[in-house]
């Protein structure tokens, strides 16, 4: 059984597995441990057919600060090689969530500051409380403002003139306006934050397993596709392949008996 140490799990609803970064006393911010345990959370919900959805969210007040600054101290003084080993490592540690064959939802609780922000952005549904707010604070620390995929990711949620301002001034993006840009697409309450999550979490559940990891699959592959033809043809080979699956042959055979379909994830 994986022993996590940063971050707390739970299974708050079925079908989710929840994530909470728990280092509170330094704002969640991640160490080097933390994004090891990124991989291994990935690692323990590929491989649990019970899990549907995955939620991240942070302990006490918010939701990550980026890297903490004690193990960024040690980043200057690090072979470049090695450095670079840890930085493949810890950018795929963000990363894998994209990857992740289910989907996966951010509850930004509060700050999500530089490689916090990453995080936020890696997660497929981002959904904010008020007290939330974004930066990449990574030009405010002498680092380049791309790093764990967000010079990638953040371009096309708010297009390119906006991503290159939010990057450039390393400003604070608080929760209406994160909602106005398309960066988060609800914002509530600090106390309906969860509710709201396990909410979407909750519907997401009731469809099928295969359904839900292909669709991420094609979105994910389509968003570049240098055509409608190529994401069309695309498409057309990943419906060819759900027609061979348990999961359809169940949903339209409950549909005609009226009944919720018992979806196997095959």
């Amino acid at each position: 059984m994986t022993t996590f140490n940063t971050l707390t799990l739970s299974h708050p609803s079925p079908g989710v597995l929840m994530a909470e970064l728990n280092r509170p006393h330094r704002l969640n911010a991640i160490t080097f441990e933390m994004f090891d345990e990124f991989h291994a959370l990935q690692r323990v919900a590929e491989a649990d057919d019970t899990v549907r959805v995955l939620v991240l969210t942070g302990a006490g007040r918010a939701f990550c600060a980026g890297l903490d600054l004690d193990q960024a101290a040690l980043l200057p003084e690090m072979p470049a090689a090695q450095m670079l080993r840890g930085q493949t490592s810890w950018a795929d540690a963000v990363a894998g969530f994209r990857r992740l064959g289910k989907p996966v939802i951010a509850a930004v609780n509060g700050a999500a500051a530089g490689a916090g922000m990453g995080l936020a952005l890696a997660a497929d549904i981002r959904i904010a409380s008020t007290a939330a707010k974004f930066n990449a604070a990574f030009v405010r620390i002498g680092l380049s403002g791309g790093d764990v995929g967000t010079s990638w990711l953040l371009p096309r949620l708010v297009g390119l003139g906006r991503a290159y301002e939010i990057l450039l001034t390393g400003r604070f993006v608080l929760a209406d306006e994160a909602a106005a840009i398309g960066l988060v697409t609800d914002v509530t309450t600090s106390e309906n934050l969860l509710p709201r999550a396990l909410e979407i979490a909750t519907m997401i559940c009731q469809n099928s397993p295969v359904g839900m990891a292909l669709t991420k699959q094609i979105v994910q592959q389509n968003v570049d596709a240098p055509s409608l033809e190529a994401a069309i043809a695309l498409e057309n080979r990943t419906q060819v392949l759900a027609t061979r699956t348990h999961d359809m042959v169940e949903a339209l055979q409950a549909f005609r008996e009226k009944r919720a379909p018992e979806f196997r994830g095959y």
